[in-house]
């Protein structure tokens, strides 16, 4: 062992590498500060108060590997970490958050990169990719990706609506049926569940599969599924409302509907993960 290398296991804790992570803490802290707010206050990202802890837990699972993990710096990580601070200047000045909050993980990943090398990239790698999905999507994306997942479930709502003899009109994104009107709603677009879903899937993904290629085609299989789960909770909420209570819209059945969303979703995941685990022996 070199003298510039040595066990992880005995220098992660270091004071001296400590500290740099500590400054970087300080200088993200109102972006950070802000950040919790925004989770708190926006409902499509309050799992990005689970997501730090998740990516901590998948780090302290991987403990006892990272015992045996050389320390050795790497200026690649500088680089990253150089790259995330220009990030950080630039999105400070343009009032930019999306960026500004990437540029934190960047700049926390090229900083683990630089003092610990690639051999521990290699062991968590993951958990910096999970830190992503606390990061709310920039607004003009969000709405981009609203308006066509809310006219997409409710084309296919109708259509199959029609194709088993409950006669609906499509007006937008209003259906129309047997006397009830039932809009689908930003709330009900779907985007909500594709959000945490995503998180979900890539957790999923990597712990259950164990070849890369299984773990992305596991991962992207989450978007169809989404979509899918969000139809299906939309047209069994038409058919209730046709013929049982248009009261299926409001509370405690609004929330219920939700919850089904996930578990088909994850069902739709288990299933679709055997399948994959089958193939990618």
């Amino acid at each position: 062992m070199t003298q510039n290398a040595t066990t992880l296991g005995n220098r992660v804790f270091d004071k001296i590498n400590i500290l740099p992570f500590t400054v970087l803490i300080l200088v993200y802290l109102p972006a950070l500060y802000d950040l919790v707010l925004e989770w708190s206050n926006d409902p499509n990202y309050s799992h990005g108060f689970l997501i730090p802890l998740i990516s901590a837990f998948l780090i302290w699972k991987k403990k006892e590997q990272l015992k045996t993990v050389l320390f050795k710096r790497d200026n690649t990580g500088l680089v990253l970490l150089i790259v995330g601070l220009i990030l950080f200047v630039v999105a400070n000045g343009a009032a930019e958050y999306f960026t500004l909050r990437f540029s934190f993980v960047l700049c926390l990943f090229g900083l683990t990169y630089y003092l610990f090398g690639k051999d521990i990239i290699k062991v968590t790698w993951f958990a910096f990719f999970m830190l992503l999905f606390m990061i709310p999507i920039p607004y003009v994306l969000y709405y981009a990706v609203t308006f066509p997942m809310q006219t997409l479930a409710t084309k296919i709502t109708v259509t199959i609506l029609n194709s088993i003899g409950m006669n609906a009109i499509r007006q937008g994104n209003i259906i129309h049926i047997t006397g009830h009107t039932l809009e689908v709603a930003e709330a009900c677009s779907g985007i909500r569940s594709l959000i945490s879903l995503l998180a979900l899937g890539a957790i999923y993904a990597y712990t259950t599969q164990k070849k890369f290629t299984a773990q992305l085609i596991l991962f992207l299989s989450t978007i169809p599924i989404a979509v899918i789960a969000n139809v299906f909770r939309v047209l069994v909420t038409s058919v209730m409302v046709a013929t049982v209570t248009d009261q299926v819209t409001d509370e405690p059945f609004h929330s219920i509907m939700g919850m089904l969303v996930f578990v088909f979703a994850f069902i739709s995941l288990f299933i679709t993960g055997s399948i994959l685990k089958r193939i990618f022996k």
